[in-house]
């Protein structure tokens, strides 16, 4: 239904499509005490650089690149396509290969379009691609959703765990399948998810409302945050810079 292959010349570093992507910015924790500085393509508000940005497209992939530009400041890059591109169900994918460090939380997920008038988590959050920290052994990818009465400790999250010898930090597809009534998700093969939630698992929460079948649309975002009350801080050996690599994001229709 819809795709960005992410395709450019080699070598060149060239901005996201501006017809698909734009941007949070700045520096003001996300509600998580994070600590990077989100920059966006053509900023030079410092920290942030034109001359090293930290989103591009080189080589046929999306870079998004965590940087230490100075002692506790850092720098990185949250796209969305909110206001340019949303849909409501079909089967998402998005190819990805993601740093594994102590700090680090690379992630692809949706947000409601009604987030504006309604605010989160009415607007309703869907998880694909989440971790933090170093690799572990089984390597693990966290598929969760959010709504009133399902955040924080009372959210519906789920870890799924790679094969042995898998990581992270390889090239994986994280997939999720949307209905009516149910978000699915699974790592590399879309006929067996490693979960399904449906309005029957937020019934029995006090106060819960399922919000992913209420009319409005959900965008994208692909992002690489640093640090914050989970993952928590960098640590002394966490490699900067460190890149989350993507290859393509596609919708299908179900």
């Amino acid at each position: 239904m819809w795709s960005d292959e992410f395709k450019s010349a080699a070598g060149a570093k060239v901005q996201p499509d501006p017809r698909v992507w734009t941007y949070d910015t700045g520096h003001d924790g996300f509600g998580n005490h994070e600590l990077e500085h989100y920059c966006a393509w053509g900023s030079n508000a410092a920290p942030c650089s034109t001359a090293d940005p930290s989103a591009y497209v080189s080589d046929g992939y999306l870079h998004i690149e965590a940087r230490q530009v100075a002692p506790g400041v850092y720098t990185s890059a949250r796209l969305k396509t909110q206001g340019l591109f949303s849909f409501q169900y079909g089967r998402f994918e998005v190819r990805a290969r993601v740093p594994e460090a102590q700090g680090l939380w690379p992630a692809a997920w949706l947000l409601g379009n009604n987030i504006a008038t309604v605010r989160w988590p009415a607007c309703g959050e869907m998880d694909v691609l989440e971790r933090v920290n170093a690799a572990k052994a089984p390597d693990w990818n966290e598929g969760s959703i959010h709504g009133i009465g399902f955040t924080g400790d009372t959210g519906l999250g789920t870890v799924a765990h790679f094969q042995a010898g898998q990581t992270a930090a390889e090239w994986h597809i994280y997939g999720m399948i949307w209905k009516k009534g149910s978000v699915a998700y699974y790592i590399d093969d879309a006929a067996h998810p490693y979960v399904t939630y449906t309005t029957a698992n937020v019934s029995g929460l006090p106060g819960a409302v399922w919000p992913f079948d209420d009319g409005q649309a959900s965008f994208i975002l692909l992002n690489l945050a640093i640090g914050g009350d989970w993952p928590g801080a960098p640590a002394a050996n966490t490699p900067f810079s460190a890149e989350m690599l993507v290859d393509y994001v596609r919708v299908y229709t179900n």
